[in-house]
């Protein structure tokens, strides 16, 4: 039987006589050579990593001013701490601003982002190698290297133009997260007013051109009647790469269990976020509310100046907290018991978010939530479906779907 963290503090207090001298559940975890062995033994997956966009903006795009081969504390993300976090698989995100849409940009910086992608994979071949398939993951990771997937996070970045799906594809994208914090004139963001009520006809041709690529569709950032939308215009199993549960952490950006509900009868999988305003029950209540006064303040303050100043001294009276690895196994706990074990993956969000939970500060604490998911009575097949096993599937399923829509022409 699984315990959650308050669970196991319980039966410790009990089994003391019922005095409460401090609780291990507010402790750090501690790993264990168990954990290491079934962390180890797995395929570690990572659905959402912004390294791309961060080399972009603080060394000019230069693998040479920021060297991945060593330590870089100005990141979250490396080379030898995805090694000792035991990430086997990461999905580097092509991100480009929502502000870009309709300027006619965003593609094109897209194709920036492809290219820096392609450079830091070829400028590393010891420990890094594309991949395209679930097959491509397996054997790479066979082979002692961290197989690097795309993703696209925005469907901005089309431009409108189901062509760019083809390209993006071709160029290695294996996911669209079909918004960014904006909503674009197809589908709904989870954070922006809505404009189609979820998907337009034409997103809805998103999605099936998606579906006839083998691409993944994201949900993550999408509103709850995109995400039903989606849910049922899609053939194919669908992914949120870095999202939470709402019923956890009630936020805009996490997924209400109808949605979860629906996600486990596609057959798809919601990878866990980690940043923190959207992993602690109240760091999410904080930042919520934040988004409704960043709409006021705009309206309040039109000089731009004024604003960032509003907006600067309301948030820093506001800190969040950071939460802790049981807060985020918290969500993967509640996940299983709504969708099921087999719908429940990890997608951090290292390089695109500012606070992570104690112990997961950057992209070599991975083995902690092996650990918390060994604490809390997760068998060694499961934690491996939670690490990577699922997304494995999911990316199968797909490329099925794909290769049967070749077939029926």
């Amino acid at each position: 039987m699984r315990m959650s963290a308050r669970s196991l503090c319980i039966a410790v207090v009990l089994s003391c006589g019922g005095i409460l001298f401090g609780c291990a559940a507010d402790g750090p975890v501690t790993l264990t050579e168990r954990a290491r062995q079934i962390h180890a033994a797995g395929i570690v997956v990572d659905g959402h990593n912004d390294l791309p966009w961060q080399v972009r903006e603080k060394a000019d795009s230069s693998f040479d001013d920021l060297d991945l081969s060593r330590r870089q504390d100005s990141v979250q993300t490396d080379i030898p701490r995805l090694r000792a976090g035991g990430v086997d698989a990461q999905f580097w995100v092509v991100y480009v601003p929502a502000e870009t849409d309709g300027t006619g940009l965003a593609a094109a910086q897209a194709r920036e982002q492809f290219a820096l992608i392609h450079e830091m994979i070829a400028r590393h071949p010891d420990d890094l190698e594309l991949a395209r398939t679930a097959a491509d993951i397996e054997r790479i990771v066979g082979g002692g290297r961290i197989a690097s997937l795309i993703g696209v996070e925005g469907g901005h970045m089309i431009e409108q133009d189901l062509s760019l799906l083809a390209e993006f594809h071709a160029r290695g994208a294996r996911y669209l997260g079909l918004t960014h914090s904006a909503t674009i004139d197809w589908a709904d963001s989870a954070t922006d007013e809505p404009r189609s009520g979820g998907l337009s006809p034409f997103g809805e041709d998103v999605v099936r051109e998606l579906n006839r690529l083998g691409m993944l569709v994201d949900l993550a950032h999408v509103s709850p009647d995109t995400m039903r939308d989606v849910l049922r215009v899609t053939t194919a199993p669908v992914i949120s790469s870095h999202s939470g549960a709402y019923a956890v952490a009630p936020h805009s950006r996490n997924i209400p269990d109808d949605v979860l509900r629906g996600i486990r009868d596609n057959g798809g999988l919601v990878m866990v976020v980690f940043f923190s305003g959207y992993v602690d029950p109240q760091a999410a209540r904080i930042m919520a509310r934040n988004l409704e006064t960043r709409r006021e303040l705009r309206q309040q303050y039109p000089d731009e100046a004024d604003y960032q100043e509003a907006w600067r001294r309301y948030r820093d009276a506001r800190p969040i907290p950071a939460g802790t690895v049981r807060s985020l196994v918290d969500h993967i706990d509640h996940i299983v018991s709504v969708a099921g074990i087999d719908h429940v993956g990890l997608g951090s969000d290292y390089d695109g978010a500012g606070l992570f939970p104690r112990q997961l500060e950057d992209v070599s604490g991975f083995p902690y939530i092996t650990q918390e998911l060994l604490n809390r009575g997760y068998g060694e097949a499961d934690i491996h479906k939670i690490l990577g096993g699922n997304l494995l599937r999911v990316m199968r399923e797909a490329e099925q779907v794909a290769a049967q829509a070749a077939i029926d022409g």
